[in-house]
């Protein structure tokens, strides 16, 4: 089957090579400015082929595997979610991992009793499968300044909430999607305020903007599973929604894997998947 958006791209020529590939020093954080300076031509993204059991499974959550809520707080794991995560668990020998802009402990509290690994907050902290927690990204020294700045205009502009992840900050934007163009101007301008100290940088998402430290993303967090086990030497499948997913579907074509795009908009996968229920089809099949 195909799937169609008129403001997509060509998919990355790039995808097909082999899991042989060196990683240690790739970076991808300039995947999302790759995106944005392809050509507009149309192109049909087909669907992904089958899970095979040899993969190693990425996921991102919300906008992949649950639909967005209101807010922040009121995403919710239903039955079927939590019956299938942990047979595809054992379906792949423990190799999935949930690769996300949430936290890890918020992870938990959605997923109770799970102890799948997870990396969060865009990579700044990942738990591996043996459950060692590793803190990628130190918080910049100017981290309660920015939170302080980023809470005052919260405030004074009704439907934005601010969101403190610990290494990263959130603002949400998605109840007052009128401010978008406004809540981008002044957090550009927040990062590059002396007094917040430096190493900040802004990424964008679906009403959200969040402010991160320089130097990790979801790319370099799926490429630090692929160098453990159970990950390694498997191949790799990341699925996501979002333009914070670009780096990871960049890793993922790299290393010869399926990169599937949720939903419409440009996008570097070269397969897509229309919507949350067709990820649970797609899954649900491989059982």
């Amino acid at each position: 089957m195909l799937q169609w958006d008129e403001s997509e791209d060509p998919p990355n020529k790039s995808h097909a090579i082999g899991l042989q590939s060196p990683v240690a020093n790739m970076s991808f954080a300039a995947a999302p400015a790759t995106l944005a300076s392809r050509d507009r031509r149309s192109y049909r993204r087909p669907t992904p082929p089958p899970l095979a059991s040899a993969s190693a499974l990425f996921l991102d959550i919300d906008g992949t595997l649950l639909e967005f809520a209101d807010s922040h707080s009121g995403a919710r794991v239903d039955a079927d979610l939590a019956d299938m995560m942990p047979a595809l668990m054992r379906k792949l020998g423990g190799a999935i991992a949930f690769i996300t802009g949430r936290g890890i402990a918020d992870v938990d509290q959605l997923f109770p009793g799970l102890h799948v690994p997870v990396a969060g907050q865009h990579g700044c902290e990942r738990r591996s499968a043996d459950g060692t927690l590793h803190m990628h990204a130190p918080s910049p020294p100017g981290l309660l300044r920015m939170r302080d700045a980023l809470t005052g205009f919260a405030a004074r502009h009704h439907g934005l909430v601010v969101e403190d992840k610990g290494h990263t900050l959130a603002l949400h934007y998605r109840q007052a999607p009128q401010l978008a163009a406004h809540v981008h101007r002044t957090l550009r301008a927040q990062i590059k305020d002396a007094s917040m100290g430096g190493g900040w940088r802004l990424q964008p998402g679906k009403g959200i903007l969040e402010v991160k430290p320089e130097g990790r993303d979801k790319g370099t967090a799926i490429l630090d599973y692929m160098r453990e086990p159970p990950f390694r030497g498997r191949t790799p499948a990341f699925i996501g929604d979002d333009a914070t997913d670009e780096y990871g579907f960049a890793a993922v074509a790299q290393l010869g894997g399926l990169a599937v795009k949720v939903g419409k908009g440009r996008t570097t996968a070269r397969y897509r998947l229309r919507d949350v229920a067709a990820v649970r089809r797609w899954l649900r099949a491989a059982l």
